[in-house]
């Protein structure tokens, strides 16, 4: 799960608060990694603050629910738990806890501690009484070091870090839009329409990428918007229009 904010012009889009000066809608999203597509998408004015969007989001037992730090809210996280399922997310840098034990780690996977924790803070002791398990890790590419927390003891570490790692497919999805869906030009200045447009955007998205899948194609998601475009108002099989397509050549791939 994943925050995307677009900036808006205030005198255009007056209903969309962030700022003083500064309008702003944010896309709360939820990615699917079986198949990198959206599963839930929540939008709201950029003056409401991220952890509102879990309040929404539907829990499903057993999954695995991955955010960033900006959505650590003890109470709305102590929901997951009770319905059975997984949250991985960053610590804040003020976190107050006490470490009950550590877990043996193999440092050369870039583990550093694998901890059982326990909130110490006067609320947040109150809104997660439960133990969390707090893990410390160096990534050998960037020599960054992060600091995870989850509800998950079964899983290993390593794999923990890896779901996190999976986040930022969410940013692929958002940044295929802008580029190809001109999400960044609204055809209308209403908190409907803006919403509207959001919405037909990422239902194009999930229409392409259900026909990458079903027809088990080879092309990037560009190329068959592309070959989408060509025949838009004529009436063909998908697989007669890839098929004639392929035997033209005449669209490539710029991004292949």
């Amino acid at each position: 799960m994943l925050l995307f904010m677009l900036s808006l012009c205030l005198n255009l889009f007056p209903w969309a608060k962030f700022r003083k000066k500064k309008g702003a809608i944010k896309a709360h999203t939820l990615i699917d990694l079986d198949g990198n597509i959206p599963a839930w998408l929540f939008i709201t004015e950029g003056s409401v603050h991220d952890v509102n969007a879990l309040d929404h989001l539907p829990v499903e037992a057993g999954a695995y629910y991955v955010m960033d730090k900006g959505y650590v809210d003890f109470k709305r996280l102590y929901r997951f738990t009770l319905e059975s399922a997984n949250w991985i997310t960053r610590a804040k840098d003020n976190m107050k806890f006490k470490r009950l034990y550590s877990a043996a780690t193999d440092r050369s996977t870039g583990i550093i501690c694998d901890q059982t924790i326990v909130l110490t803070g006067f609320y947040s002791k109150k809104d997660y009484p439960d133990k969390i398990r707090r893990i410390k890790y160096k990534d050998a590419e960037t020599n960054i070091t992060y600091v995870f927390i989850t509800n998950n003891f079964k899983t290993e570490a390593i794999t923990i870090c890896k779901l996190y790692k999976q986040r930022w497919q969410v940013e692929l999805f958002f940044k295929w839009i802008k580029q190809n869906l001109r999400i960044k030009v609204f055809y209308g200045t209403s908190k409907n329409a803006v919403y509207t447009q959001i919405w037909i955007a990422v239902n194009v998205y999930v229409l392409i990428a259900i026909i990458k899948k079903e027809l088990k194609s080879p092309y990037s998601l560009n190329k068959i918007l592309q070959i989408l475009s060509v025949g838009v108002f004529e009436k063909i099989q998908l697989n007669q229009a890839f098929t004639r397509i392929e035997s033209s050549n005449k669209i490539t791939d710029p991004l292949k």
